[in-house]
Parts: structure tokens; C-alpha cells; sequence
């Protein structure tokens, strides 16, 4: 509940930033709509290598080479993309912290400056993702655990990359050392998430969920439908958010680590979002 209040309160500042420049829910929108294009064009390729499942220890060596390297290419691609406007954000986000009026214009204008550091962590996180999706696929429920529990170290060291590859133009193993070292001079070595936006979220989600289901229960196939088209869109406008605000409190964070405080953002909020 501790965790939930705090996110909470985190969510409702980073709130008060998208409600000032709302055009940064352009960012995932465009985000996404480009994710989905990239999942279609390897939808023949993933068929024809069979890459949506792990192929057995019968399986030829040529066999599973074209599954990896069907998936690291995915990897690399869909995080190339999710960076990159990712990055659009936290550019507008950092302007608007700092007393300045983005435009979407400045956002894609300061990840484009930035493509070349964006497409190397592309390559390091896509690396890593493979890394923990071999492990997870080869180790059973002992792999499930061990690499859960190193993506979310992963996850926690990471947290401020974007913002240094966008605000400090550093490369990606640089960004890496100075997000850990930021986190760990800023809350201690003994790093732990206080907050948890996906849990929020999920909450969120679920009348869209009940919206359904007393759709089809109440009034039939016809009112189902047409509420699982609001529940649909309902999701999608709820998914938008949950990226941008994510996006605006990493800037938050990386800007709180660097300078000690932030326009617009409690300071013990901040502390505490770290343990």
C-alpha cells in the first residue's frame, strides 16, 4: 500500500507535465502504431523460422541460429523504436521541468541528434533481452526465476540511461555507469523501486475489463461489441499515458540525481521513489 501511495503521488506531478504539453502522448502513439508495423513485417520471417517458439534439442544448429537471430533483429529493432520516441519525450520533458515550452518539433529534433547513441543502447538492450529470454527458455522454472530477477536489476540500473543518452549525449556503456552510479550516490547501494506505475496501471485497466464483460452479460452480442470497442480505446488512450508519464519521471528522476531538486516535483516524493 506504502508503494501504491507513492506511486500515486508520483504519477499525479508527472500528470501535472502531461497536462501542460498533452501533444507528448503524440510520441507513443506514434510509438506504438510504428511497433506494430515492425511486428507485421516480421510476421514471415518469425513464420518461417518458426522464431514465436524455442526450438527443441533435435532441432538442427542452422535451425536454431535463424531462430536467435530472428529475435535479436526484432529486439533490436522494437527497442530501436521505443527509445527513440521515448527519448522525444524526456527532450520536451526535460524543456518543460526547466521552465521552457516544448513542441513536438523539439522532441524529434533532439532524439534524432542523438541516433547513433540510441541505436547502440538499441543494440545493449536487445543483447541483454536475449540474454535473459535464453536463459528463461533453456533453464525451466529455475530460468523463469533467476532471469526475472536479473531483469529487474537490469530494469533498476538502467532507469536513467535515456535521459543521460538524450540530455548529456554520452554513449550507451557511459550511460549505463553514470544511471548506477547516479542511482546508487543518490539513494545507497542497496537499490529497490519504491514505485510501480505498471501496478497503477493495471488497476486502472480493469473497468475496461468489468466494461465488457457486462456488456456480452447484460445486454447481449450487439451491446458486447460496442463495448468492447469503448473498452478497446479506453486501453489504448490508458496505455499512451502509462508510456508518457514513465517517460517524464525518468527525466524527473535523472534531473533530481544531477541537481537535487525539480521544478514542479516534491523533493521527499523523489527521495523515496528509490530504497
Amino acid at each position: 500500500m506504502g508503494k501504491f501511495m507513492r506511486t500515486w503521488s508520483l504519477m499525479g506531478e508527472c500528470w501535472q507535465v502531461l497536462k501542460a504539453d498533452k501533444s507528448l502522448l503524440v510520441f507513443p502513439l506514434i510509438s506504438g502504431i510504428c511497433c506494430i508495423l515492425l511486428l507485421l513485417s516480421f510476421a514471415l520471417p518469425i513464420y518461417a523460422t518458426g522464431a514465436w517458439h524455442l526450438p527443441d534439442h533435435n532441432a538442427g544448429p542452422v535451425r536454431q541460429y535463424m531462430y536467435f537471430i530472428t529475435l535479436f533483429a526484432f529486439y533490436v529493432a522494437n527497442y530501436f523504436i521505443v527509445v527513440f520516441f521515448n527519448a522525444a519525450i524526456v527532450a520536451c520533458a526535460a524543456i518543460r521541468l526547466s521552465g521552457g515550452t516544448p513542441t513536438i518539433g523539439d522532441g524529434l529534433r533532439a532524439a534524432s541528434a542523438r541516433l547513433p547513441v540510441i541505436a547502440g543502447w538499441a543494440l545493449v538492450s536487445a543483447t541483454v533481452g536475449l540474454i535473459l529470454r535464453i536463459i528463461e527458455d533453456r533453464s525451466d522454472k529455475v530460468g523463469e526465476i533467476v532471469a526475472g530477477l536479473l531483469g529487474m536489476a537490469w530494469t533498476v540500473i538502467s532507469f536513467l540511461v535515456v535521459p543521460i543518452l538524450v540530455l548529456e549525449g554520452k554513449g550507451p556503456i557511459a550511460a549505463l555507469k553514470d544511471s548506477t552510479g547516479m542511482l546508487k550516490q543518490t539513494w545507497g547501494e542497496q537499490l529497490i523501486s519504491n514505485f510501480s506505475f505498471g501496478t497503477i496501471f493495471s488497476v486502472l485497466s480493469l473497468p475496461a475489463f468489468a466494461l465488457i464483460f457486462l456488456g456480452f452479460y447484460l445486454g447481449g452480442a450487439a451491446v458486447g461489441i460496442t463495448c468492447a470497442v469503448f473498452a478497446v480505446f479506453y486501453l489504448i488512450a490508458l496505455s499512451l499515458v502509462h508510456s508518457a508519464l514513465q517517460a517524464i519521471f525518468q527525466t524527473a528522476l535523472y534531473l533530481y540525481a544531477r541537481d537535487g531538486q525539480v521544478q514542479g516535483f516534491r523533493t521527499d516524493v523523489l527521495q523515496n521513489a528509490m530504497g
